[in-house]
């Protein structure tokens, strides 16, 4: 598998528009690593960058975003893409207002604050999966930009 991505990849991969990408490098959401002008972003960039594209669409501000992934960083040290990687028990749950971390059956941390609303799953895997099925779909594909790999993408997404 892939492990590093450009801009230009990343936008195809996820939906995000390029000049969200630099803003969100600019904010410092997600820093990509540079060589020369090109931004390069790894897999749990990527897979961050999908998460919070999805989190954005469902209505979450971007700076809600970015507690949530300080939060994970203060609290436990990880990124957003490995809590969310296959094996991790830990969840993110949300109410349409706050978002919740469940890291286990006993054990549900507000991490944006208390609420007393009913919480309401929302499947942040199911980003992750498409961006890694773009991603297999690409190693498949001779050319990044070829008609086929784009199709896949979009279809993907």
């Amino acid at each position: 598998m892939q492990d590093r991505f450009t801009s230009r990849e990343v936008t195809t991969l996820t939906g995000i528009t390029a000049r969200q990408l630099q803003w969100w490098d600019e904010r410092g959401v997600v820093k990509p690593e540079r060589e020369g002008h090109r931004r390069l972003y790894s897999m749990n960039q990527l897979t961050e960058i999908a998460v919070i594209c999805q989190l954005r669409r469902k209505g979450f501000s971007l700076q809600g975003v970015r507690k949530v992934v300080r939060f994970l960083d203060r609290e436990f040290g990880k990124g957003l893409a490995e809590i969310l990687d296959r094996n991790s028990e830990t969840h993110l749950l949300t109410d349409g207002k706050h978002l919740y971390l469940e890291t286990s059956a006993k054990q549900i941390v507000d991490i944006l604050k208390n609420s007393n609303q009913p919480i309401l799953g929302v499947c942040l895997t199911d980003a992750v999966r498409q961006v890694r099925a773009g991603v297999t779909a690409a190693k498949v594909s001779t050319s990044v930009t070829s008609r086929d790999y784009l199709r896949r993408a979009r279809k993907a997404s």
